[in-house]
């Protein structure tokens, strides 16, 4: 489901009720109410104020404008709702919006579960729906946790850990992580219990730029990687017995999860074109089985 189309669409329906309220209705409604409080003034007013004074004249004169001036229930499904609309659609096409962690693919980091958010604004400004870059504030960093539409699949989000840049020259071979013939450094961090599957996975301390982060990787464990598909750029990578090579063409990135052994990335198809870019995850605002979760990570 495209709910930014649907919202889009239904922006676009309630302002064009909302134009037709204040070009044509409310108009209406003001004729109507002043025709309704001239008669009430002349024929009801007078008799009211003799039998129950002043006040009730200016109660029964205030309902009758309420009443008169009210829109009709379709107008206020339609018009009505218009604001609130807008600023949602706004707010979450620029400013931030929200996603749910469907999968373990970036354990430790984040958590099946976890409600997050999405800077909509950190990569550049994009036109919704069409995903048009309008204004370009900036490009993702090594070790950003970015959402972006799966390449094989763009109604899909998917969000993974930026690993290469354009231009870059990743490997990763034996488990270890090396990018432009550096080796990424790599330290043990302890083990990490997986409720879910109730088992204990190693954990260690990955750097990419400024960025520390843990991962969960077997370093024991086959290394071997097969290709799912063919994909954009194919030529680009070579697949070996104990891993994948990859240069990242221009304007692609490569994207990889924090959990390694359970996560199917660029290392099985391929790289995240730069117009795929959702927008860079910052921040769990809630998981429900897990309060402790709320909070920013890295």
């Amino acid at each position: 489901m495209n709910f930014a189309l649907i919202l889009f669409v239904l922006m676009v329906l309630t302002f064009v009720a909302w134009i037709a309220d204040r070009i044509v209705f409310r108009p209406r409604r003001l004729l109507a109410t002043r025709t309704a409080l001239e008669q009430f003034d002349r024929d009801t007013a007078p008799v009211l104020r003799e039998e129950k004074g002043d006040d009730a004249v200016r109660a029964e004169r205030l309902a009758l404008r309420e009443t008169t001036e009210r829109q009709p229930v379709w107008l206020e499904y339609t018009a009505g709702l218009f604001p609130v609309i807008m600023a949602v659609f706004v707010l979450r096409s620029f400013v931030a919006e929200p996603f749910k962690i469907p999968s373990g693919s970036m354990i430790p980091t984040l958590l099946v579960g976890d409600l997050i958010l999405v800077n909509k604004y950190a990569y550049g400004i994009r036109l919704p729906v069409i995903h048009t870059k309008i204004i370009d504030v900036g490009s993702p960093a090594r070790g950003d946790v970015m959402v972006f539409r799966y390449p094989r699949d763009p109604s899909i989000d998917y969000i993974k850990r930026v690993v290469g840049l354009p231009g870059d020259r990743v490997e990763y071979r034996n488990k270890r992580l090396k990018i432009n013939g550096v080796d990424i450094p790599l330290r043990a961090d302890g083990e990490f219990f997986d409720e879910d599957r109730l088992s204990y996975s190693s954990r260690y301390l990955e750097k990419l730029g400024d960025n520390e982060h843990k991962i969960l990787t077997e370093l024991n464990k086959t290394s071997l990687i097969a290709p799912m598909v063919a994909y954009p750029f194919r030529e680009r990578c070579a697949y070996h017995s104990d891993g994948v090579t990859c240069t990242v063409p221009p304007g692609h990135y490569f994207m990889m999860g924090d959990n390694r052994e359970n996560s199917l990335d660029s290392r099985f198809w391929g790289f995240v074109p730069e117009e795929n870019i959702v927008g860079k995850a910052f921040f769990v605002w809630m998981n429900f089985s897990d309060l402790k979760r709320i909070g920013s990570f890295k």
